[in-house]
């Protein structure tokens, strides 16, 4: 998680998928807001578990891309642009899952950042 925040990922999101699904326990999902960004965040996490001794198994997306998936057997990163992240909508495709929003550094739980640009203004 500390290494997307590090690359300013925003809406991080842990779904506790153990018990519910065979094929992971978690997923970690979060945003971000341009493809270079996105590839930044994946880059980020993929280098701080290899230096932790965690090796990805599988990516999926290719540079450019509005999306970005990490296998790491146990858990999946999924790296979206806010777009891809609001038509795919992981948290209510997994509702039942058990979820833990992260907030971000400096901020308390159950705040979120601002709205930025014309929706600030609404």
């Amino acid at each position: 998680m500390e290494a997307a925040q590090d690359k300013q990922a925003v809406d991080v999101t842990v779904l506790k998928l153990a018990g519910t699904v065979a094929f992971a326990e978690y997923f970690l999902v979060c945003s971000g807001s341009s493809q270079p960004q996105i590839k930044a965040i994946g880059e980020a996490i993929e280098e701080r578990l290899d230096r932790g001794g965690k090796h990805l198994a599988h990516r999926e997306g290719k540079s450019g891309a509005e999306w970005v998936l990490l296998d790491y057997g146990d858990f999946i990163v999924h790296i979206f642009s806010e777009r891809a992240r609001q038509y795919y909508d992981l948290e209510r495709l997994w509702r039942n899952a058990e979820r833990f929003d992260v907030p971000a550094p400096g901020r308390p739980p159950g705040t979120h950042a601002e709205p930025e640009g014309d929706a600030a203004q609404r």
